[in-house]
């Protein structure tokens, strides 16, 4: 049965692929495919979903900051959004024959967005770092905070005593996670500790006092996230993650038992679900996030979200709902990914097409990541000032000084940077507002996209297209086919990261070797003789 679950899995992920959707699409119908011939997910599964989710919204903390959870387009967004859909969906549940509490219960489950859907559409996309990412991160993890209290409360289990004293003891023992981090290694070990801290320390430590595992493993991950080999890490991790992820993707599709009153309830929730969208974006508007920013997060939380399956368990255990809602919710979560999956590929586009009227939503006075300004002498561009941006940006500053700037989308790496006395200024090569706005009628002259994510260098050549660019544009690359892929969008030059790299270190070797032993290079070059084949 492993060996179907994989075949199918594969096959359906690779259709997906093809068809240009999200990989995750295809394991959501590979689940619907295996539970109609009779599978079911069984413990081992729900296991690996388990941990897949743990360790996401462990790597989520090792980038969240957690001051960023107290501006009030992410605390007042998420409070005000769960009660405006209390009032928005309870009506029409209760006006369509449901009770009262049932109606209440349903419409609280569908106001929460899939963590997983949205941090997987995100990083695909190479939007993790961007404003309108870290908006929708802090929004879920303010949602999963308001799950931890529903279910501490619905099921009359508080958080005994040790709860008041783990959190403190993991502050203050800060440092030795970051001990046990530097003694790991570079390798399998540092993988296993990545999952001890995770798992062991945060999920369980969590659940042994009475909190939720799940915001143990976020809460351990923002308590190492200061470390220096954090991002080592998470790479470290990240992959492992992926692949446990399909399992919560195959038991969703699981979940699916396909029936007509099932259907119907699920597409009462896919009628609703614009709603919920619609009181998103206009909450986000309204604190003065610009309308591009607020429709990318917008989109990344259109869906449904697991924690429904977990509130409908919750109620068919206490006899609140029939069983009949758990397939239902399954379906509305599963629809919901299929609906929002091609939005979000397409989301720059949608807002290119719609920017006009989407801008009318926008509050007057200042936003929150306002366009940067650009002076008539700075003609060259660098966007993504990681550490190969920053490589390219010392040695264009010595050779074109006054004209070189560079850009970022994170606000801390800009900061970063300012406080270095780098002309860096925060943008996102991506948004057409940046294009429109500052730099019309191609006030620059080169654009060079270092950033690290392969789809965002995508999308920002897309943008540059689209707004007629005409200058040079050069970009990196870290696969062949990657190259492949850019040159047929018409840059200028793509680089592959890593031969480049290769080549720059054998240039290095040959001078350091013909400034120290020139002799031997002479000699060396002098002797080679003409190869004679037998």
């Amino acid at each position: 049965m492993d060996a179907l679950f994989i075949a199918v899995a594969f096959g359906m992920g690779l259709c997906a692929r093809q068809l240009r959707l999200p990989p995750m699409v295809g394991f959501l119908f590979a689940g619907f495919i295996l539970q109609a011939t009779g599978h079911t997910s069984g413990p081992s599964l729900q296991a690996i979903a388990d941990l897949g989710v743990k360790l996401l919204l462990f790597t989520i903390g090792l980038k969240l900051q957690v001051k960023s959870l107290a501006r009030p387009e992410i605390w007042a967004t998420t409070s005000l959004h769960c009660s405006l859909v209390l009032l928005l969906f309870t009506p029409v549940l209760f006006g369509v024959g449901l009770e009262l509490q049932t109606s209440v219960l349903l419409a609280f489950a569908f106001s929460f967005s899939s963590t997983v859907f949205a941090i997987k559409t995100l990083t695909e996309n190479g939007d993790v770092g961007s404003l309108h990412g870290k908006a929708a991160i802090g929004i879920l993890v303010m949602q999963d905070i308001l799950a931890v209290l529903f279910l501490t409360f619905s099921k009359g289990e508080f958080p005994g005593p040790l709860s008041l004293l783990l959190i403190p003891a993991l502050i203050f023992g800060r440092p030795i996670l970051g001990w046990l981090m530097n003694r790991s290694g570079h390798g399998e070990l540092l993988l296993l500790c990545g999952f001890l801290l995770a798992v062991v320390i945060g999920a369980e430590g969590f659940h042994l006092v009475g909190l939720k595992a799940d915001l143990g493993a976020l809460f351990i991950g923002v308590m190492i996230g200061w470390h220096p080999r954090a991002n080592e890490l998470k790479r470290t991790i990240n992959p492992i993650t992926d692949l446990l992820l399909i399992g919560f993707f195959l038991q969703v599709g699981l979940e699916g038992a396909l029936s007509v009153e099932a259907a119907l309830w699920a597409l009462l929730s896919m009628v609703l679900l614009p709603l919920k969208s619609i009181t998103f974006f206009l909450l986000l508007t309204r604190f003065h996030l610009r309308a591009r920013t607020a429709w990318m997060a917008t989109l990344s939380l259109s869906t449904y979200s697991e924690f429904g399956l977990i509130v409908a368990s919750l109620g068919y255990a206490n006899g609140w709902i029939g069983s009949e809602w758990l397939v239902a919710i399954a379906l509305s979560l599963s629809l919901s990914f299929l609906i929002a999956s091609p939005l979000n590929r397409r989301a720059r586009k949608l807002y290119d097409r719609n920017s006009d009227w989407l801008k009318k939503f926008e509050r007057e006075g200042s936003h929150r990541g306002d366009l940067p300004n650009i002076q008539p002498n700075e003609r060259l561009a660098i966007f993504g000032m990681g550490r190969i941006g920053l490589a390219a940006y010392h040695t264009l500053a010595q050779k074109f000084p006054g004209h070189l700037i560079g850009f970022d989308r994170s606000p801390e790496k800009v900061a970063t940077h300012r406080e270095q006395e780098r002309n860096v200024r925060l943008a996102d090569a991506t948004d057409s507002d940046f294009w429109e706005e500052v730099c019309p009628n191609d006030e620059l002259d080169m654009v060079i996209l270092t950033m690290s994510y392969h789809a965002a260098n995508v999308h920002a050549i897309e943008a540059l297209r689209r707004h007629d660019f005409t200058g040079v544009v050069i970009v990196i690359a870290k696969h062949d086919h990657e190259v492949k892929e850019l040159r047929q969008l018409s840059v200028d030059a793509a680089f592959n990261l890593y031969a480049e790299a290769g080549l720059n270190f054998a240039n290095h070797i040959f001078n350091v070797f013909t400034q120290q032993r020139p002799d031997l290079v002479d000699e060396w070059q002098n002797s080679r003789q003409p190869r004679i084949d037998n």
